[in-house]
This record gives structure tokens, C-alpha cells and sequence, in this order.
């Protein structure tokens, strides 16, 4: 009751404050480019027009392992992990559509099953026939939905606080206001164009528990891709739309190794869902961090990053045979690093 009554507030407070005032325009592609991309920075246009915007870095002989970012998010969020990675594997990450710098497509095709085959005809253009799928949040359910679509391209799945487990009475109370706010019909029509700087620092300060991760930097970089040219829009109908929702019944067709990574203190996603997704999907592995929040790829990243390591090994040699290759992950691999190849 008092979240609808705050929900009522701020949309006087929005109408009193100035409308016009407050509306903010698109920022083209292109100035978002020359601040956004990334060194590795490339793009591919698929069969249906999107451009996409991908990094495809480390030993193309390798293993892959492709990483998606979850609502509102963008590749960034993975630059940890990558730089790591991306010595022993080869480490693809991507924007779904309407967010970072991937093209927005019409709202009406923003969810879960297109996000799902984007990462597909992706994968597929590079020439990537198996890799091990990570998602974090809205990733996480586009993770566990791809593994679903297309169970015969991957070797590994993981599953970073993924969205997807239907809310129990009672979760959610403690999540960012700005969310209880876009899930309002009438806030989203008001709110669309208008600054939400604030709202968006509220919700990032709510993703951590660290508050010294929500940098101004950081806040800038998440308005600022929302405003790119369809974005907003995208962004809007991801939170109007019916969700994927997970079930025992249907995770329990996931025959791939899983591993499940969670913050115990995550305020977005309850840490409850954990729990299912590992009992759900046989075999899974479950990790879960104290005193870390929704996003521990950035706020635990050196032992998420060891974790993935530990896992990444134990999927390479359930899929080759150790006569013929030692997986990239394996200790005995380090003189096959790039990095000790140049000192040769």
C-alpha cells in the first residue's frame, strides 16, 4: 500500500515539477559510440536488419563462453570477467536489443525468446557451434530460455541471479523503487521521457552493497544508453509485458553442467531462486556469496571469476577427450596463454 501511495506521489510531484521541463531527447547512436564503445568494440548486422554491438576476444581455438547482460544493462557489466577470461578462452559478450549500443527494435519484440534467439543467430554468424552460456539477471532468464531453444549448441550453463521464478508473498519489498515505479501503466506513460538520473542511482544503489560501485560515471553510463534512439521505449515494454516464468517441470529438461551464482543480499532477484534453479536443474552447482548484491560479476569479481574458472574445467573434460586436448582451463595449459606464447 505505501509503494502504490509513493507510486501516486511522484507522479503529482513529476506533473508539478514541469513536464516539459523535465523531458529529456534521444542521444544518436553515434555520440554514444564515441563514448561507449569499448576497444574491442565490433558490430554485425543480422539476416533481419539489427545491428548488434559484440567484443569477440581471447583464442579463437578455444572454448567459448558467451556472457549477457540483464535489464537496462550492457556489456560493460562483464569487462571483469572478460579481461580474465578472455586469456584462456574465447570470450564473447553482446547488447540485446535496445540496450547498450545494439539497435532498438519494435517494443512489441522485446522479450525473453527474441533476446534468446539474437544470442543465436550471433553465435551462429561468428561461427560459434558450442559454448557455455553465463546471464545475469534478465540475462539469466534468457540464459536458462536459450538452453531450452537450442539444448544441442551449448557445453555449460550459468546462471547469475537470473530472473524467471514467479515472486512468494513477500519478496520483492526491499527492491529499488524505481521498479515498483516502471511496473505502474500510468508512471511508465508519464515517466518516459522525463530525466530519471535519480531513479536510475536509487536502483543501482539498491543492485550493490557496496555503495562505492554506484560512481556518477556509472549512473551517466546507464541513463545515457537509455536514451539512446528506441531505447526507452524497448526498456518500457520489457516491463509491461508478461514474463517467462521458470518451472521444475521445464528446467529439468537442462542436461548441461549449471552453475548458479547468486548475493545473498541481492535486492532485485530474492537469493530464494538459488535454491530452485539447483534443485530444478539436475546436477547444478550452487554458489552464494555473503554480503554481495544483485550483481556479483562486478561486486565479487575476482572469486566469481575463480568459480567460473573451477567450473569452465570441469565442463571442458566432460565434452573432449583427454587423449587428444587438454582443456584451456586446466593448470597445465598456462604456457598456451597468449601472453607467455610472446615471451617465447
Amino acid at each position: 500500500m505505501r509503494r502504490t501511495l509513493a507510486v501516486g506521489l511522484t507522479i503529482v510531484a513529476v506533473l508539478a515539477a514541469g513536464w516539459l521541463a523535465m523531458r529529456r531527447a534521444d542521444i544518436p547512436y553515434d555520440t554514444l559510440e564515441t563514448v561507449y564503445s569499448v576497444p574491442d568494440t565490433q558490430f554485425m548486422t543480422l539476416d533481419d536488419g539489427l545491428k548488434v554491438h559484440f567484443t569477440d576476444t581471447g583464442p579463437q581455438d578455444r572454448a567459448a563462453i558467451v556472457l549477457v547482460h540483464g535489464f537496462s544493462a550492457s556489456l560493460h557489466t562483464w569487462e571483469a570477467w572478460k579481461t580474465d577470461l578472455e586469456l584462456d578462452y574465447r570470450v564473447i559478450t553482446l547488447d540485446l536489443p535496445g540496450h547498450g549500443l545494439t539497435r532498438a527494435e519494435d517494443p512489441e519484440l522485446a522479450r525473453i525468446d527474441r533476446f534468446a534467439d539474437v544470442v543465436h543467430e550471433v553465435t551462429q554468424d561468428l561461427g560459434v557451434e558450442r559454448f557455455t552460456l553465463a546471464g545475469n539477471s534478465m540475462g539469466g532468464n534468457t540464459a536458462w530460455s536459450y538452453a531450452l531453444a537450442y539444448p544441442e549448441t551449448l557445453d555449460g550453463l550459468i546462471l547469475v541471479a537470473a530472473s524467471g521464478w514467479p515472486e512468494e508473498e513477500g519478496e520483492g519489498e526491499d527492491s529499488p523503487f524505481i521498479f515498483t515505479l516502471l511496473s505502474n501503466p500510468i508512471a511508465r506513460a508519464v515517466m518516459k521521457d522525463l530525466d530519471m538520473t535519480s531513479f536510475v542511482r536509487s536502483g543501482l544503489e539498491g543492485s550493490y552493497t557496496d555503495p562505492s560501485f554506484v560512481t556518477d560515471e556509472l549512473v551517466e553510463r546507464y541513463v545515457a544508453l537509455s536514451r539512446a534512439p528506441g531505447h526507452r521505449e524497448t526498456l518500457l515494454s520489457i516491463m509491461a509485458s508478461d514474463r517467462v516464468e521458470a518451472t521444475p517441470e521445464a528446467l529439468s529438461a537442462i542436461d548441461v553442467p549449471t552453475l548458479v551464482m547468486w548475493g545473498r543480499d541481492d535486492n532485485l532477484v530474492p537469493v530464494s531462486g538459488a535454491q530452485k534453479f539447483a534443485n530444478a536443474i539436475e546436477g547444478a552447482q550452487l554458489i552464494v556469496y555473503d554480503n554481495i548484491g544483485h550483481l556479483p560479476q562486478e561486486e565479487h569479481a575476482a572469486q566469481s571469476i575463480q568459480d567460473v574458472r573451477d567450473f569452465m574445467i570441469e565442463v571442458e573434460w566432460s565434452t573432449v577427450d583427454e587423449e587428444v586436448i587438454v582443456p584451456a582451463g586446466d593448470p597445465r595449459m598456462t604456457e598456451n596463454r597468449p601472453e607467455a606464447q610472446g615471451s617465447n
